[in-house]
C-alpha cells in the first residue's frame, strides 16, 4: 500500500481494450532504477490507475479485509502529478491505484482473457452441487459432469458474500438476471440481459486465480454498485451456496461493520478526505450494514450455517 501511494511513476502502459486504464512502473526510491515496465511488473512494482468512478474499489478493499476475506488485491486513492502521465491522471481528481499481482492466470484467448477458465453459470452451478474442492471431490469429470477447478469449494461462498454486499453483477451475473435492470445498464444496452432465457448461454466472468496460490480466487473490479436500490438486491448471486464463512458472517452479526470500517478507511487519507471523511463516509457504511442485514436474514430463512474454512492467509494476501 505504501507502493501505491507514495511511489514513483517511471513508466507506463495502457491496457489493451480497457479504455483510461493505465498500469504504472513504481518505485519508492526514486533514480534507484533505471525503468524497465516489464521487470518491475514481473517483480511486484506495478500498479493499475483506474478511472475515478472507479474510486470504491479502495472500499471494497477495506471490506475484504475486515471481513476476513483476503482475496481482493490492494487498493489505495491518489492524485498524481507525474509529467508521464496525459493531464487527464494529473487533474487532481483522486483515481484509485490497484496493485499489479505479476501471476494472475489469464487464458490465451483474446476474447476471453479476463478468466483464468472458461466457465459458464450451468458449469458453475453444477461444481457447487459437487462440492469441488473439498476432501473427497474429484478433478475429473464424472457421469457426464464438468471436471473441477482445482478452486476450492468455499472461496465461492467467499465471493458470493462479498458480491452480494457490493451488489457487484459483473462477475456471476453480467446478464443482470437476478433483477430487472433498467434501459441504460450496460447489460441491456449490450443485449445481454436477452441470454437469460437460456442458462446455457451465460457465462461467468473475472474468475482468476493466481499461479502461485491456484486454488484460491483472487477478486478484481471490486467496485460495486453503492447506489443499487435495495429494492432491487441481486439475490442470485448467492444461488447454490450452502455456507458462508464464520469470520464474515460473525462480523456482520456484531454491528460493529460501520465502526471497523470507519477505522481501516481512516489509514487511507486521500480516500477518506475524498469522501467527506466520517460523515461523508457513514451512508455508504450504512447502505453495506443493511446489505449485511439482509444477507443474516436470507442466511437465517434458507437455514445455512457459517462455515470454517480453516484458511489462514498467504503472504500475498497480508
Amino acid at each position: 500500500m505504501k507502493l501505491l501511494a507514495n511511489g514513483e511513476v517511471v513508466a507506463k502502459t495502457r491496457i489493451p481494450a480497457h479504455g483510461q486504464i493505465l498500469r504504472v512502473g513504481l518505485q519508492v526510491a526514486p533514480g534507484a532504477f533505471q525503468a524497465d515496465l516489464e521487470g518491475d511488473c514481473l517483480g511486484g512494482l506495478c500498479g493499475l490507475i483506474k478511472r475515478p468512478g472507479d474510486l470504491y474499489e479502495v472500499l471494497a478493499f477495506h471490506l475484504d479485509r475486515v471481513l476476513g476475506l483476503n482475496r481482493s488485491l490492494p487498493a489505495v486513492a491518489r492524485r498524481f502529478g507525474s509529467h508521464l502521465l496525459p493531464y487527464r491522471y494529473t487533474d487532481g481528481a483522486p483515481r484509485p491505484v490497484i496493485w499489479w499481482a505479476p501471476d494472475v492466470q489469464h487464458l490465451e484467448d483474446a476474447n476471453n482473457d479476463q478468466n483464468s477458465f472458461a466457465l459458464g453459470w450451468v458449469q458453475y452451478q453444477d461444481l457447487l452441487r459437487q462440492r469441488c474442492g473439498t476432501a473427497g471431490s474429484s478433478a475429473a469429470a464424472v457421469a457426464g459432469r464438468a471436471p473441477c477447478l482445482g478452486i476450492e469449494h468455499a472461496e465461492w461462498s467467499r465471493l458470493a458474500l462479498f458480491d452480494f454486499l457490493l451488489q457487484v453483477h459483473d462477475r456471476l451475473d453480467r446478464y443482470c438476471c437476478g433483477f430487472q435492470p433498467e434501459p441504460s445498464e450496460p447489460c441491456v444496452e449490450e443485449r445481454l440481459h436477452d441470454k437469460c432465457r437460456n442458462p446455457m448461454e451465460l457465462a461467468l466472468v473475472h474468475i482468476l486465480v493466481r499461479r502461485s496460490v491456484p486454488s484460491h480466487l483472487v477478486f478484481i473490479d471490486n467496485a460495486g454498485r453503492p447506489q443499487h436500490p435495495e429494492a432491487k438486491l441481486n439475490f442470485r448471486l448467492l444461488q447454490g451456496i450452502e455456507s458462508f464463512p464464520e469470520m464474515a458472517v460473525a462480523m456482520l452479526k456484531s454491528g460493529c461493520l460501520q465502526n471497523v470500517l470507519l477505522k481501516s478507511l481512516y489509514v487511507d487519507r486521500e480516500f477518506w478526505e475524498s469522501q467527506g471523511g466520517s460523515e461523508g463516509l457513514r451512508p455508504l457504511l450504512q447502505t453495506l450494514e443493511r446489505r449485511g442485514q439482509i444477507l443474516l436474514q436470507y442466511i437465517q430463512e434458507h437455514k445455512l450455517t457459517p462455515c470454517n474454512d480453516g484458511y489462514t492467509s498467504h503472504p500475498w494476501f497480508l
